[in-house]
């Protein structure tokens, strides 16, 4: 993929966060081998087996309703799943999340001609800015300006982001939006955005 001329032909640059600078498997695993250590401490499960079954149990049908199946398997009390959802939320991470590495050439290369990035994340603002303190950024963290759709508009069908455009008066027609999901580009008032799905930039 021509980078250069992305980065030529556009002024300002918006991406989504989990699955599109970074594979989220990489943060839910690391919160499944945190939890089977929890597990097993407590209830003399065995952790090994608790991470494989929840590998096993994403790659195959992903995040959702995973500490319920888990449960029923190993017959783990009710209550952890405070605990869980504590670890999504709040997690200390063993290692550090690294970025897709044609993303992070590409954000380097954004920032070497001093065009502005910003990151639009949806989901929990808590569990998503403990997510991005634990990326490692290679010093880009700087130049990033990050916006929760939840914080700024959490009704709206474009998850805030006709809102980050006005407000930093930003020109669609001059503006790139890179995400994880192929869809058809995304129409603001008076302006059509260039659309990216990052599936293209990883695969070149």
């Amino acid at each position: 993929m021509d980078t250069e001329k992305l980065i030529r032909e556009n002024d300002a640059f918006i991406f989504g966060f989990d699955n599109v600078l970074y594979p989220e498997r990489d943060f839910f695993l690391q919160v499944y081998y945190l939890f089977g250590q929890f597990v097993e401490y407590s209830e003399q499960i065995d952790a090994k087996e608790i991470l494989n079954f929840m590998q096993k149990s994403f790659t195959e049908h992903g995040h959702e309703g995973i500490f319920e199946k888990t449960a029923g398997h190993f017959n783990i009390p009710e209550k952890y799943k405070i605990n869980f959802d504590l670890l999504q939320r709040n997690v200390r991470l063993p290692l550090k999340l690294l970025l897709f590495e044609p993303c992070l050439k590409f954000l380097q290369a954004i920032v070497a001609e001093k065009k502005p990035i910003f990151l639009l994340v949806p989901g929990s603002p808590e569990a998503q800015l403990n997510k991005i303190r634990q990326v490692d950024w290679q010093g880009l963290e700087q130049y990033l300006t990050v916006y929760f759709s939840e914080e700024i508009d959490a009704g709206s069908d474009d998850h805030g982001l006709t809102y980050l455009i006005d407000n930093h008066q930003l020109k669609g027609e001059n503006l790139l939006l890179v995400q994880a999901k192929d869809h058809a580009a995304v129409s603001v008032p008076e302006a059509t955005l260039n659309y990216l799905n990052v599936e293209r930039l990883l695969l070149s």
